[in-house]
């Protein structure tokens, strides 16, 4: 490696570490005083607030690595452009296209090891995270929420559901237990599908039995269609469910691939599925938009400037690229397509962006 890819890579590196630390450290700091009221009315302790947070930390990292890599990339080329530097390398015969080549191999590595960290260690603190939150903290009544079905404890009630789709607010294979004081089962309902419409549950394909007090034998209805009492509304269902964060890709794939099998819609499975690889590569995109603005004449005199435009540059990437997710949820996109359209659109900027470079 020569002087001047060592050189860069250093101050890339660097930067990006004091970038990351400094706005995780503002980050946790700020939900934490917002949080710590929930922790104290929950009668928990310091040191669990503290754990909460070391479990968040991962996923927070994974969500500002790629604003951190483009701020880095960009004071470091915009302080070379102040400098001069870049003008007395290119004066000597140094290509700028030169200069992308620790940042194109930066990019890639931080592309892989996002990748790796939201494929090993997000799910798990994920998870742990959100188990005290929920738990703990809002102490819900869900007992149990696995990935291929959900289980829901309530007021002397028990109820499983197959399936859960949050787009349609559907659910499937419901079975509701109901008891009395004595835990005595006292009602059970069937039903292959429910649809929450008008503020309240209507139960589809519906059996129906109830215990006779007097015979002591149950008595079974069956209903076409009827208004269920259900307690739980499809806000509260999105929170039992195990979510895509929580499940590494290998995980999220079979899931994806049991639900498809059982015969219901995997599209969001499979929209979170193909943004587990897409979604990293946009530390190469954003290490190409800070070369192709920060190599401008105009940024050497105003590099704060060039740093709030990097930052809506970023912005502009994060809601684009949610867009078209919520596209592909909404079944008006491909998945596929919903995930890459943003890396695409935004890569083929940042190149064209160093093309007209000065």
């Amino acid at each position: 490696m020569s002087i001047i890819n060592k050189y860069l890579t250093k101050e890339i590196i660097k930067l990006f570490g004091f970038i990351l630390i400094m706005v995780v450290g503002i980050y946790i700091i700020v939900d934490f005083l917002e949080k710590i009221d929930d922790f104290l009315e929950a009668g928990l302790s310091f040191s669990k607030a503290f754990t909460f947070f070391v479990y968040k930390t991962p996923f927070i990292v994974a969500q500002i690595a790629p604003v951190g890599i483009l701020l880095a990339v960009l004071i470091v080329f915009g302080l070379m452009n102040r400098n001069n530097e870049i003008i007395a390398l290119t004066s000597s015969g140094v290509s700028t296209f030169y200069l992308l080549k620790p940042v194109i191999i930066i990019g890639l590595l931080f592309t892989v090891l996002l990748f790796l960290l939201s494929e090993v260690l997000v799910p798990i603190s994920t998870a742990k995270a959100n188990r005290i939150w929920l738990g703990e903290v809002r102490k819900e009544l869900v007992i149990t929420a696995k990935a291929e079905n959900i289980w829901i404890k309530g007021d002397r009630l028990i109820s499983h559901i197959r399936f859960f789709n949050p787009m349609e607010k559907a659910i499937f294979g419901i079975t509701i237990h109901k008891f009395d004081k004595q835990f005595r089962l006292i009602e059970r309902i069937d039903a292959e599908k429910g649809f929450f419409k008008d503020g309240q549950w209507w139960f589809y394909e519906a059996l129906v039995q109830q215990l006779n007090p007097e015979r002591g034998d149950y008595e079974s209805n069956l209903y076409d269609k009827m208004a269920a009492k259900f307690d739980f509304l499809p806000e509260d269902l999105k929170r039992v469910m195990k979510k895509s964060e929580e499940m590494s890709f290998t995980e999220l794939a079979d899931y994806m691939r049991k639900v498809e099998k059982e015969g219901y819609d995997a599209t969001n499975y499979r929209i979170d599925l193909y943004a587990k690889i897409a979604f990293p590569f946009v530390c190469i995109i954003m290490s190409l938009v800070g070369v192709s603005i920060g190599i401008r004449r105009q940024i050497g005199d105003a590099l704060p400037l060039g740093v709030a435009l990097g930052i809506g540059i970023a912005f502009l990437y994060w809601i684009f690229y949610s867009f078209c997710v919520s596209l592909g949820y909404g079944g008006m996109m491909p998945p596929i397509i919903a995930v890459w359209t943003a890396n695409l659109i935004f890569f083929c900027l940042a190149i064209l962006n160093l093309l007209y470079a000065d």
